[in-house]
């Protein structure tokens, strides 16, 4: 019978199910998980992008209740930062007036101001709270238990179902869809791979769990009676489950929130080709189906209240211990005093309570950054000296400290604009049989470039990365081949053991001579880049730029830099990437937005456009003005040593010559101070006689190395403005940096596109270091050092635990009780006239949104320097 045949018989005998959109319901309940992709193109997403439309705290109480996850910084992060100075008490109370300005209870206004100010600097009254006083009150006000559930969350259908069987049932179901996730989504790690994976996750996993012996039979029974089709199963077993139809979506969302990683990873999966666009959708059916064939012994279901009760007894301990009544006189007091003292407690919750907290901490950061930027004049006096050269660096909290170094060390000036430098490029690097996407991972390539070599010389390079590959190649042939996986410990052994104990005891030396070896092996004269358009398949992505986009891209890069006018006679495009060693985070070090694409490609194709006399003579018809002997280079930032390596330097004319080698005189100076600021801030490292670069380089060659370098740890601003407002100031590599002029943006369009591109992935980076240092349980990935690769896709904790998403411990703390990364929203800071914040939030509705609801904060500096804040 035909799979549209058999659709349309299920369907006339379950005529109640046709107007059932599942896939619309699962695309909305989606929204409650981030898309994932692989750890080797790890790129920084906001866990909470799919519900801004609710705000900070809306979200905090519904993960509190689903979940049981807190998204708020803990009472001890909280105590940590106050006993540091980075929480002013004045913030604390004037938020806390703010709140109860918006309250209104049947208790004096004084009353309330002392219960909470004493429950939120933990003021207790001395008390004796006997357990029969405590049972006595809760006897009196049982009754206002359902009158005091003004905002309490009503115990949800998936709540219900999670009970039974003590939560066996949910244990199980993780247990295996882990399983079955892994064998689908794997990437060439298994020897065997799943069988019948072209059919799709659903129609696999249908086929091979009626065959599996860890499920028992009569499961393998219910399971064997489903529909080969994830669309009829799902409603089906909807319809079996008797989930009513307004609890549906949120039915959904809790099965997604269950295993957040590996479903984020097949919602990631189902945006990147036709081919799995139905993939999330085979998840939930896998999921909901397998459910309830492990509920079986439990249906039907007794019918239960959708209500949840109030915990009176601590409830009622809070409200005594911190009150100015004595014990004695609670028992005394009326009914209905009673409700408005537990009421205003109930209120008071450890919610509210830390979100006033939190934002005094982050209005007490707000403040000291304000008076680091605005104790001196915004418009400094002009330089008498020439600036001899100019640098591009990305706005990378890392690139902060290395800019200052870099300014003291002679007449340099540096600018600050997004890494991938606007251009939407996929790169294919030398040799390479697959491109990968040169840009954030919110956008989508427009153009390739392929890097290249003579045909003379591509033959004997090709040769050579043949050799250089082979061991490699057939290690892992033989490891996934059945006989000779027998033998390969034998035959390996002494060499691994060997190379094991060298890269342990001598990790820099080891690892530069191996470096040094593959590098003159591999050694080529200079690629070229396919600058030029190419002919291509009409079906792919162009090759080369035509001559209007080569004038188009470079236009766009030199505005949103700032740099259009009083070009320095060397320019230098840096692109940043990191090195370290068994890694599996090397990508989220290399960049936080571009799918672990270091941006040393995209520099190299910018500085080469840059230098085109053809591209420079439109330019000049456009206003931008470069000197004949001005010349663009390109390097690399590594942040992980904090030294610049030299990609593309071509022909200099005699200034940039002598800018040139200055400039190299210079970076060594520049890498030991910037070194010697970072390393410091690493634990357990004493600096004391030793050179930091050279302990820099030791941390990122070392193979078992953890923490090789903070990445974008301790990030809390983003500085939308001209390099004057900022130079100078220690921002301690805290503070992304954008380089903008509102006087040369009349209509407010760079500003705008700052903020929807820039803007969105900085605060992707912020609040993913904020969730997995808040909940490193959850959306964290927990200790590097026990983590395991699974599927060549990401991490796990032990061999059966959710796909980890976030960033691992050793990323956000300096130990167990100690974080190193401040849990603050992203504070977005313009310095333009007001009129042109006006502008933007009432243009840009998604922004405006963000800043309502408290995901992002926001403040500018008007021209004359005074400074506003917006949230």
């Amino acid at each position: 019978m035909s799979t549209t045949l058999a659709k349309n018989l299920y369907l006339e005998k379950n005529i109640e199910l046709v107007h059932l959109d599942t896939n619309e319901l699962v695309a909305s309940a989606s929204k409650v998980i981030a898309p994932l992709g692989p750890i080797h193109t790890f790129a920084a997403r906001s866990p909470w992008t799919g519900l801004e439309q609710q705000s900070f705290e809306q979200v905090a109480r519904r993960l509190s209740t689903v979940c049981d996850v807190n998204i708020y910084p803990s009472d001890s992060m909280l105590e940590d930062a106050w006993n540091h100075g980075e929480i002013n008490l004045e913030f604390l109370e004037i938020g806390l007036t703010k709140w109860l300005d918006t309250q209104s209870f049947e208790v004096s206004r004084e009353e309330a101001e002392q219960y909470c100010k004493a429950i939120l600097f933990n003021e207790a009254s001395p008390k004796r709270l006997a357990p029969s006083e405590i049972k006595r009150l809760i006897k009196k006000v049982s009754q206002l238990n359902y009158q005091l559930r003004e905002k309490h969350p009503v115990c949800t259908y998936s709540q219900q179902l999670e009970k039974l069987g003590d939560g066996r049932v949910a244990k199980e179901l993780d247990y295996h869809l882990i399983k079955w996730c892994k064998l689908f989504l794997d990437e060439s790690q298994d020897a065997w791979s799943m069988p019948n994976r072209e059919e799709g996750f659903y129609r696999a996993w249908r086929t091979l769990a009626t065959l599996d012996p860890a499920l028992h039979a009569t499961v393998r029974r219910q399971l064997n009676e489903l529909p080969y089709d994830a669309d009829l199963a799902l409603k089906e077993v909807l319809t079996k489950l008797e989930i009513p139809h307004l609890d549906l979506q949120e039915y959904l969302e809790a099965h997604l929130l269950s295993l957040p990683g590996w479903a984020g990873m097949m919602l990631w999966r189902s945006q990147q080709s036709l081919e799995d666009k139905d993939l999330l959708l085979d998840y939930v059916a896998v999921r909901v189906s397998m459910e309830w064939a492990l509920l079986q012994p439990y249906l039907p279901f007794k019918e239960q209240k959708n209500i949840a009760k109030i915990d009176l007894e601590p409830l009622i301990t809070t409200c005594v211990t911190y009150s100015s009544l004595p014990m004695q006189e609670w028992n005394q007091l009326p009914l209905s005093e009673l409700k408005a003292r537990l009421l205003l407690g109930y209120r008071f919750d450890k919610i509210i309570r830390r979100r006033l907290w939190m934002e005094a901490w982050e209005k007490t950061y707000e403040q000291q950054l304000m008076e680091k930027m605005v104790k001196k004049p915004i418009e400094t006096a002009k330089n008498t000296s020439p600036i001899l050269a100019q640098f591009v660096f990305c706005i990378d909290v890392r690139s902060e400290p290395f800019r200052r170094k870099l300014e003291e060390q002679g007449p340099f000036e540096t600018f600050g604009t997004a890494g991938f430098f606007g251009l939407p490029i996929e790169t294919k690097k030398l040799c390479s049989n697959h491109g990968h996407k040169s840009l954030p991972v919110m956008q989508n390539p427009k153009l390739k470039v392929i890097e290249s070599l003579p045909e003379s010389e591509l033959k004997l390079h090709k040769q050579r990365i043949h050799a250089a590959h082979s061991p490699g190649g057939t290690f892992k042939t033989m490891k996934h081949n059945l006989l000779s996986s027998l033998v390969l410990p034998e035959i390996s052994g002494p060499w691994l053991g060997l190379h094991t104990l060298v890269r342990s005891f001598l990790p820099r030396s080891t690892d530069s001579a191996f470096r040094k070896v593959r590098n003159k092996w591999l050694r080529t004269s200079q690629t070229k880049l396919s600058l030029d358009h190419m002919h291509q398949v009409e079906s792919e992505i162009p090759v080369g730029f035509s001559e209007e986009e080569k004038v188009h891209y470079v236009e766009q890069a030199l505005k949103m830099m700032g740099l259009t006018e009083n070009f320095a006679p060397f320019v230098v495009i840096c692109g940043h990437g990191s090195r370290s060693n068994n890694n599996p985070y090397a990508a989220a070090l290399d960049c936080g937005a571009c799918g672990g694409a270091s941006g040393e490609f995209n520099a190299r194709v910018l500085a080469a456009l840059c230098n085109l006399p053809t591209v420079r003579k439109s330019l000049a018809d456009k206003g931008i003005f470069i000197p004949n002997d001005t010349v663009f280079a390109a390097s690399e930032h590594i942040t992980s040593l904090d030294e610049l390596h030299w990609l593309y330097v071509p022909e200099l004319s005699d200034a940039a010559k002598r800018a040139f080698e200055q400039v190299k005189q210079v970076l060594p100076k520049v890498k030991h101070e910037a070194n010697k600021e970072r390393i410091k801030q690493l634990p357990n490292i004493d600096l004391r006689g030793k050179e930091p670069s050279l302990i820099a380089k030791r941390l990122a060659d070392d193979w078992s190395e953890v923490r090789p370098e903070w990445g974008l740890a301790r990030n809390a601003a983003f500085i939308i403005g001209e390099r004057a407002l900022t130079k100078d100031c220690n921002l301690s590599g805290e503070v992304f940096l954008h380089n903008y002029s509102w006087k040369k943006d009349k209509n407010g369009d760079l500003l705008a596109n700052i903020i929807a591109g820039p803007g969105t992935v900085c605060q992707w980076i912020n609040l993913q270091y904020y969730a997995s240092t808040v909940a490193p349980h959850y959306y964290g990935s927990g200790n590097k050092a026990t983590q395991t690769v699974t599927s060549g896709l990401g991490v796990m904790q032990g061999n059966a635990s959710d796909l980890l998403a976030g960033l691992p411990w050793q990323s956000v703390m300096k130990s167990d009780k100690e974080i190193y990364h401040k849990p603050l929203r992203l504070l977005l800071v313009i310095q333009a006239p007001r009129e042109y914040v006006e502008r933007l939030l009432g243009n840009d509705t998604i922004f405006r949104r963000k800043v309502q609801n408290g995901w992002i904060r926001l403040a500018s500096i008007d021209p004359e320097g005074h400074w506003e804040s917006w949230s």
